[in-house]
């Protein structure tokens, strides 16, 4: 089996590119701390690659920011290629098969009208009236 789920905050901005038969690809690190300190007390990071295809790859390229938390679940690949001097480099790296963004600025989730906020207090609107007429209700 090979499934991995990660929660990190992305290092820098996605970056969108596409094949040349036109399908996008987003690749994005996510910074993930290790469960435990190290000998010397300090919570290590690990720097993981994020690899995202098509719609997907779009979504993130629109919506994740550098800083932003986002939960990814996918499976680990390993490739290899040759670089400019002509030695194997290996790479591993996650391919993902969800993404879930776990927050943002609060300017990316104003609403546009300042009447209701969905990522608000769900109480803030308590004791006001609705503006809804009769015609709009299902009974």
């Amino acid at each position: 089996m090979n499934k991995v789920i990660l929660i990190g905050n992305l290092t820098k901005d996605p970056e969108l590119r596409y094949t040349p038969n036109g399908v996008a690809v987003a690749t994005f690190t996510v910074a993930v701390n290790r469960p435990r300190n190290n000998q010397a007390g300090e919570r290590e990071t690990d720097f993981i690659s994020i690899v995202t295809w098509q719609k997907l790859a779009d979504l993130c390229a629109s919506y994740l920011k550098k800083g932003r938390k986002a939960a990814i679940e996918g499976r680990m690949q390993t490739r290899s290629y040759d670089n400019k001097e002509g030695k194997k480099v290996f790479v591993t790296e996650v391919v993902a098969e969800s993404v879930e963004f776990l927050d943002g600025n609060k300017e990316d989730r104003k609403p546009a009208n300042n009447d209701f906020d969905p990522f608000g207090d769900p109480f803030a609107n308590a004791g006001k009236p609705i503006n809804i007429s009769d015609d709009d209700l299902p009974f």
